[in-house]
């Protein structure tokens, strides 16, 4: 489990999004420290996906103030490009650069956005790879990979950058079930490492196995959150036991 601190890494405060007149996101306040594992937990259209793209700045909030090490990321003097050098995103659609081998995928943003060498880059990709099953795949191109795989590779290329924080955004939505499982080991490894997580999903026998906090979104806000214990097993809002009725009966619990 993580170790606590006084200051979080992470902390969104009161954050405000609006689509024209739809209010996507209700004054969300949540907190992530260091080395912690937060999952967000919630319906199709709660405002999961949002909130993290908020976070990595590809969306500009209306309201509220997210920090990120002690940083106000939502000033707008602040350089969303140098806030990113410092975050690893992995959306659930992939998003690997078709016409690019997996080695030349992993190695592009540390090379050209942070400027590493290119063996160095090369040696660390090599390195991701072959911890996670994929050392065989390195000059292969992403239509040759199962989803599984290249989800393991999207994961990797947003570790070659050794960010401070990894967003995962429904990473096991677009998987077959069967592939889902090589992809959660994973991250329960990074857990395990100590990289600090926020993540949006819907497995909730994964949120309840590896999490340090659970919060559940309901229509933009935050309804409840706490320790996955907590949240999961013994949860004081009527919504929330409605919503995890609901999944238990999809199985994913």
């Amino acid at each position: 489990m993580s170790i606590e601190t006084h200051t979080p890494m992470l902390s969104i405060d009161g954050v405000v999004k609006f689509f024209g007149e739809h209010q996507v996101l209700r004054g969300i306040s949540l907190d992530v420290q260091e080395h912690q594992v937060v999952t967000v937990i919630g319906s199709s259209g709660s405002g999961k996906s949002t909130l993290m793209r908020c976070v990595n700045l590809l969306e500009v909030i209306d309201d509220g103030v997210i920090t990120l090490d002690g940083q106000d990321i939502t000033d707008p003097r602040v350089d969303p490009d140098q806030v990113r050098r410092r975050i690893g995103v992995v959306f659930q659609a992939y998003n690997l650069f078709p016409h690019m081998s997996v080695l030349d995928n992993i190695t592009l943003a540390p090379r050209v956005v942070h400027g590493v060498p290119k063996d160095q880059a090369l040696a660390r990709a090599h390195e991701l790879l072959a911890r996670v099953g994929l050392a065989d795949k390195a000059d292969e191109y992403p239509d040759r990979l199962s989803g599984g795989q290249q989800q393991r590779a999207a994961i990797v290329r947003a570790l070659a950058t050794e960010p401070r924080l990894l967003l995962l955004d429904e990473i096991t939505s677009a998987l077959d079930p069967e592939l889902v499982g090589d992809v959660l080991r994973l991250v329960r490894e990074l857990a395990e490492r100590g990289m600090t997580i926020l993540m949006a999903t819907h497995e909730m026998g994964f949120a309840r196995q590896v999490a340090d906090h659970v919060c559940f979104l309901d229509q933009g806000a935050v309804l409840e959150q706490g320790p996955p214990e907590q949240v999961l097993a013994d949860p004081t809002q009527p919504r929330t036991r409605e919503f995890l009725a609901r999944v238990i009966d999809a199985g994913r619990l």
